[in-house]
């Protein structure tokens, strides 16, 4: 494994983030997501993510079993709040000072943890003002609940204006959560420059576009039996603002292959390898559903791809990439058509 630090921080995090998003609680038994869990500290991983919001909190509360035992100060535990309402309570789902406060206590609970190490908003809120919000998440470090603070999926205006907030807090804004693949590109044009100048690191996910960049979905071919494609939140056509599962982006995936080949790659090392390799980024979350799917997503991070490769692989993907940065203010709303 490597380590990078996020920003201009002092925080030191894995490269591959081990995050339970789709799998705890949902699509796993819980004895499959603990071996997943072991699998990954074992390979060298100290960095796991998830969220209130995953599987309705049980992600987190198996997340925190999984990790029991282990010592607290070897692991860097992240967690989200905000975006996702619940229907008769409105106050949820916001940025809010009462959601963040009560948002943080029944997460360390559900973990079993006095503490995270870094603590982010899901998606921002225009409807909170961005000091209330940012006062919240500074208060929520000064009362040791965390020990960093980051968002995830913001535009890069907000991004601005809440490192320069936080900055007159005491409380720097340290990552920025991020969709990012060879397929989506979004914050390429502004997010990553705004991130840059504010010191926020990029803490990418989705880096194989939902499982389109494994080579598994063929153009013309039914979906394999038992993929995740279409079956739930993750998959490549209910995540990300766009189906990655038509045959304009299979056909360009399936083009990919033979180059990830000739660098003695697999297609999924060489896409986990690219998202690494961009600038800003400190590290990806990838998810497992069997401990033998780390081994492969782990050995990417010695993988470096040439100048040559990049230009390659951005001529295949030319026709379908998506780089609007408009894209980044809602990655989950109804799905983009090409």
């Amino acid at each position: 494994m490597k380590y990078a630090r996020v920003g201009d921080s002092g925080l030191v995090v894995s490269r591959i983030v081990y995050g339970n998003a789709i799998t705890h609680g949902d699509q796993v038994d819980e004895s499959v997501a603990r071996e997943c869990v072991r699998a990954a500290l074992d390979s060298g991983i100290t960095t796991f993510d998830t969220a209130d919001l995953y599987a309705e909190g049980r992600a987190e509360e198996i997340l925190g079993r999984a990790l029991a035992g282990v010592r607290r100060e070897e692991l860097v535990v992240c967690t989200k709040s905000g975006r996702w309402a619940r229907p008769g309570d409105p106050n949820a789902g916001r940025l809010s000072r009462k959601h963040i406060m009560e948002s943080v206590d029944a997460s360390l609970r559900r973990l079993g943890m006095d503490h995270v190490d870094l603590y982010q908003t899901h998606r921002h809120d225009p409807e909170t003002p961005l000091e209330e919000t940012l006062e919240a998440l500074a208060d929520v470090v000064h009362a040791g609940k965390a020990h960093y603070i980051g968002v995830s999926e913001w535009p890069a205006e907000r991004i601005r204006a809440a490192a320069r907030i936080a900055r007159e807090l005491r409380v720097p804004l340290i990552a920025n959560q991020s969709q990012y693949s060879i397929l989506w590109r979004v914050v390429e044009a502004e997010v990553l420059p705004a991130s840059r100048e504010a010191g926020v690191g990029q803490i990418a996910w989705m880096p194989l576009a939902g499982g389109a960049l494994t080579g598994k979905y063929r153009p013309g071919a039914p979906l394999p039996k038992g993929s995740r494609a279409g079956a739930g939140p993750g998959g490549a056509r209910s995540i990300g603002r766009w189906d990655y599962l038509n045959e304009k982006v299979l056909a360009a995936v399936a083009d990919l292959a033979p180059l990830a080949a000739e660098a003695g790659l697999s297609l999924p090392r060489m896409a986990i390898a690219w998202v690494l390799g961009r600038p800003g980024v400190a590290a990806t979350v990838m998810g497992a559903s069997r401990p033998q799917q780390l081994a492969e997503n782990v050995a990417a991070v010695d993988a470096t791809l040439d100048d040559e490769l990049l230009r390659r692989i951005d001529a295949v993907v030319a026709p379908v990439v998506r780089d609007d940065p408009s894209l980044t203010l809602d990655p989950l709303g109804p799905a983009a058509k090409l």
